[in-house]
């Protein structure tokens, strides 16, 4: 057995192509072929994937693969689909897959079909929301709901929360969703301060229905409520959960019929396809809903058919581990031109960084390469004034997803056009740079006197070859959604198993809630407990001014 991917044939081979191409040019490479494009870059049903300004040849490419083979990733792959518990760190399935599967394939989990599980609980969603959004479903006054507040953190937040913005450009006057996740108290108090009682709908999202921070927001919620309605019983008219814990969904005043369940074989970061997606459904209604998850099962089926050369979440995952294991660039970009997709970054961030974010292979042992990139970004046109200078002129080499769509959600004339300009500007810009020769004759042609000119030119020479990958949607509907995000879900599983690492357990997270849970309990009884001294005094400072 090898005790490190470190140690594959291929990965040794990646280390030699990788040093010969740090002194390469991506210019030249266009240079010398001019079908580069057409050769490093795949087209699926409403996907462009273009990686031909990613530093890698033909060669690298096809070695990549050779290590996602010896890696068995269409063995783990397999697996995944099947419902294996390659969880191992929880034994647990990972079958985020299975929420989007329109399929009669049973998929076997502890001896129950886990399909026939989820196509019971989608048509349990489509009820509710009919109920709902046609007015059927009525608060404590008999009047119909207005608003709909989803409270969750994570997975149970950042996925809807995304997803409702990225496609509110389709959604009618029905409903208002509005978000709660952070336990700032500044948070609640400014989004219940806009809403009637009488016609607000509360989906609280949590698991265990213990997430300290989920609980405590929702518990706010009540008490606001029922200092309105002034009667206990309210609450189940104005509260749905998602959860698996029905005695305490029950102890918090909500009907069972009113709780959507989820699955241990469903990570937070991946459930925005399962019951917690209810505010995408309620907001947007419920076949929009079911779109999204037909355009993640289109990229289910082309992860699993499609060779490993030509399998776009395989590349995606492959040239990942590239930049950063071989070329050690140790961040990663994301870079939507579309406004919808303001959010994209942030659910990309907890996505990648906490599924992989680890450091000990499959036995635990050290790996001995970088992991996972740092995640970060914003809306091109506004990060372009904000931190595009870093990227274009900076010491450190950031490669960056440029994602864009053909059809803009509102075509405002001239507008996508501009957008769009500067989408393809950018990323020729970061590939070819400027050198001393051109800085000096667009000077020159200006009428800047010679000495001056050579004050300016170090200042101006941008270096260039500066690794980006393009993605170009037909449009960013709810379909096309669902295909970009399944997109680097499994990206995300590729470089888990190319890297060696589980990518679907977060024991990171695990730790520091532990920890707050220990605080939380001394700050209330105004005792600071046995901690380092930073730790106590920081405490101590903040019970003696809090009084």
């Amino acid at each position: 057995m090898v005790a490190s991917r470190s140690q594959l044939t291929s990965w040794q081979a990646l280390k030699e192509q990788a040093q010969g191409l740090k002194n390469t040019h991506l210019k030249n490479l266009f240079a010398a072929d001019p079908s580069r494009f057409d050769t490093l870059s795949l087209a699926i049903p409403g996907v462009l994937f273009d990686y031909s300004k990613q530093l890698v040849s033909e060669q690298v490419r096809d070695t990549l693969v050779e290590l996602a083979e010896q890696c068995d990733l269409p063995k783990w792959r397999d697996k995944m689909f099947a419902g294996d518990k390659i969880n191992f760190t929880e034994q647990r399935a990972v079958l985020h897959t299975a929420l989007r599967n329109p399929g009669t394939q049973a998929i076997d989990v502890d001896g129950v079909n886990v399909v026939e599980q989820v196509h019971k609980e989608l048509a349990k969603m489509a009820a509710f929301v009919d109920k709902v959004r046609s007015g059927q479903w009525r608060g404590y006054s008999n009047k119909a709901i207005r608003d709909v507040v989803s409270i969750g953190v994570g997975g149970s937040n950042l996925g809807p929360q995304m997803a409702t913005e990225a496609l509110a450009s389709y959604a009618d006057d029905t409903l208002q969703v509005h978000y709660v996740s952070n336990v700032d108290g500044v948070q609640i108090a400014q989004v219940l301060k806009q809403l009637n009682p009488e016609t607000t709908l509360f989906v609280v999202s949590s698991k265990t229905f213990t997430t300290s921070e989920t609980m405590t927001n929702a518990t706010t919620a009540v008490r606001w409520l029922k200092e309105a309605a002034t009667n206990d019983d309210a609450v189940a008219k104005h509260f749905v959960a998602v959860s698996t814990n029905l005695q305490k969904t029950a102890a918090f005043g909500i009907a069972d019929e009113n709780v959507f369940t989820m699955w241990d074989w469903v990570g937070g970061r991946f459930s925005m396809w399962s019951a917690i997606g209810l505010p995408i459904a309620l907001y947007l209604g419920f076949e929009a809903f079911t779109e999204l998850l037909a355009g993640a099962f289109e990229i289910d089926e082309h992860f699993c058919q499609a060779p490993l050369a030509a399998n776009i979440p395989v590349l995606m995952g492959l040239l990942s581990v590239w930049n950063t294991s071989f070329l050690d660039h140790r961040a990663q970009a994301i870079l939507p031109y579309d406004q919808a997709l303001h959010m994209l970054p942030a659910y990309l961030q907890q996505g990648e960084m906490e599924s992989n974010g680890k450091a000990v292979n499959f036995a635990g042992e050290p790996v001995p390469y970088t992991t996972v990139p740092l995640i970060w970004g914003m809306t091109g046109i506004n990060g372009q004034h904000a931190f595009y200078q870093y990227l274009h002129q900076g010491t450190t080499i950031v490669p960056a997803d440029f994602i864009a769509s053909v059809q803009p959600q509102a075509d405002i004339d001239g507008h996508h056009d501009v957008l769009m300009s500067n989408f393809f500007a950018q990323s020729e810009a970061m590939m070819n740079g400027v050198d001393a020769e051109q800085v000096r004759a667009d000077l020159q042609q200006k009428g800047v006197d010679e000495q001056q000119i050579e004050a300016l030119v170090a200042h101006k020479i941008h270096q260039g070859n500066r690794p980006t990958t393009s993605i170009i949607l037909d449009k960013v509907d709810a379909r096309g959604l669902g295909r970009l995000i399944a997109l680097y879900e499994h990206k995300i599983f590729v470089q888990g198993i190319i890297l060696e690492i589980c990518s679907f357990d977060q024991w990171g997270v695990e730790l520091g809630k532990g920890l707050a849970k220990n605080i939380e309990s001394e700050l209330r009884v105004q005792r600071v407990g046995e901690h380092d001294s930073s730790t106590q005094g920081l405490m101590a400072y903040y019970l003696t001014n809090r009084q």
